[in-house]
């Protein structure tokens, strides 16, 4: 292959100690359509570096949303354990100066060694504000204001640079990184080389679900959430069967079902994506959403999945002219779970879900991790392996989130500030078929977070 024989074996030739990196860009569903292979290329090179530029979300056509920062890091760590030496992040297609703080933020959330800001010349230029109009007043995690007058204090004349904005960003994020331990999130199943769905886990995290995207199908996991590209595992209806019988959860999309319904699907679940489409506007619940849980002005396009009645369980509907459809079912197949989730048309309309909508989601999805969150889409969850989490908005105003927290936490301390937040004993959540849910009792905790910002916390009994 060229990585090999073009690059690799012509360089130790001519040096036997260089080390050959390949990074790789941030568009990582295509890889393999334009001669990348994240099967065979990082055991061919020396090591890997993740492509963590993300952009303004509306503002390309890659659908990259900013999670996907954090995302690439954790599956490329996934892919070469150890090997991953970084994060790349550039100034390119930015709205606002806080988009790039955004980036090297997520980069270091998800625990890349260092970091490589492309390029010399871009870090030189000026840093203009951008559109921030609607939050230049507060004090924001990146406060621009506050960057400005420190940097005409120590170089007077002259003008904020990018480089500037990168050593302001990262001398605030500094603190916190030395705290936090490994990242932990609900295990993703991305088969190497595989598409379908482009990039959805990234929505699922801009909704405050944190996500661990791997290569290999996690055995060990409680749930794993299986996109479309997990097609690509001529051996996934197995891996399926395997994981119920072991009393473990699967979460399929509306994607996958469509790939394996003519695959041996029918073996594990009676439902069909069927041909047709329509939009839903108003969601009277189910029984993990309670009723009259909210509309959404203008309407959700979603596809439409057929179901067998009394086999399969409704857990969140949606209703259009007097219909309704399922967005969350539940069925049993052994001793586990399979919840089928449609995703709509356009994967941004997952944010306009409504908030206890998502909340059900997050029941089916996170079961009893350790840490949940409930709030706004756009904010996002990162939660690590030593009782400490960060919670981050991407949104343009102030957001109140409730973080929910098991293993008997009674207090949770901001890392920045010291400040600390008592919890509140949560209310009791209704499970399948109305029931009690079975997840361990949980504290809450009232969190307000302001626009394009993070707080981070550590838990304690």
């Amino acid at each position: 292959m060229a990585s090999r024989e073009l690059i690799v074996a012509p360089a130790k030739l001519a040096n036997p100690k260089v080390k050959v990196i390949i990074k790789f860009p941030n568009w990582y569903e295509h890889f393999q359509g334009n001669g990348y292979d994240l099967a065979k290329e990082p055991r061919i090179f020396d090591g890997v570096w993740a492509g963590n530029e993300t952009r303004e979300a509306d503002g390309t056509s890659q659908h990259l949303q900013p999670y996907q920062s954090y995302e690439i890091t954790r599956y490329l760590e996934n892919i070469a354990p150890g090997r991953n030496g970084g994060g790349w992040v550039d100034t390119g297609g930015l709205r606002t100066v806080d988009r790039y703080a955004e980036q090297l933020w997520d980069t270091m959330l998800a625990k890349a060694p260092t970091m490589m800001l492309f390029k010399w010349t871009e870090l030189l230029n000026n840093a203009s504000p951008g559109q921030r109009q609607a939050w230049s007043d507060l004090h924001t995690s990146f406060d621009y204001q506050q960057l400005v007058s420190s940097y005409s204090q120590s170089r007077p004349g002259k003008t904020t640079t990018y480089a500037g904005a990168a050593g302001y960003a990262l001398n605030e994020i500094d603190p916190v990184i030395g705290k936090i331990g490994n990242p932990i999130g609900i295990a993703s199943y991305k088969p190497y080389n595989s598409s379908g769905e482009d990039f959805l886990q990234n929505y699922f995290g801009m909704m405050g679900i944190p996500i661990e995207m791997v290569p290999t199908f996690p055995t060990k996991a409680k749930l794993v959430l299986l996109t479309e590209e997990a097609a690509a595992d001529p051996l996934l209806i197995a891996k399926i069967k395997t994981q119920l019988r072991a009393g473990k959860n699967v979460m399929l999309t509306s994607g996958l079902v469509r790939a394996l319904q003519d695959k041996g699907l029918k073996d594990l679940v009676t439902v069909r994506a069927t041909p047709r489409t329509v939009s839903v506007a108003q969601f009277p619940g189910g029984y993990g959403a309670a009723p009259g849980a909210g509309n959404v002005p203008g309407g959700v396009l979603i596809p439409e999945i057929d179901y067998i009645t009394n086999d399969c369980t409704p857990m969140i509907s949606a209703t259009a002219n007097g219909n309704s459809f399922p967005i969350l079912l539940a069925d049993h197949y052994s001793k586990g779970t399979i919840y089928i989730l449609t995703i709509p048309d356009n994967f941004n309309d997952l944010y306009s879900y409504p908030a206890s909508v998502v909340s059900a989601l997050k029941e089916a999805v996170m079961g009893d991790f350790p840490v949940r969150m409930e709030g706004p889409n756009r904010v996002s969850l990162f939660a690590y392996d030593n009782h400490t989490f960060v919670v981050e908005s991407y949104l343009d105003h102030a957001a109140t989130v409730t973080a929910s927290i098991t293993d008997g936490i009674t207090k949770i301390v901001n890392m920045e500030t010291g400040e600390s937040v008592a919890g509140e004993a949560a209310a009791a959540r209704r499970g399948q078929g109305g029931r009690q849910s079975t997840s361990p009792a949980r504290m809450t905790f009232t969190i307000t977070i302001q626009p394009h910002s993070y707080a981070a916390f550590s838990e304690t009994k």
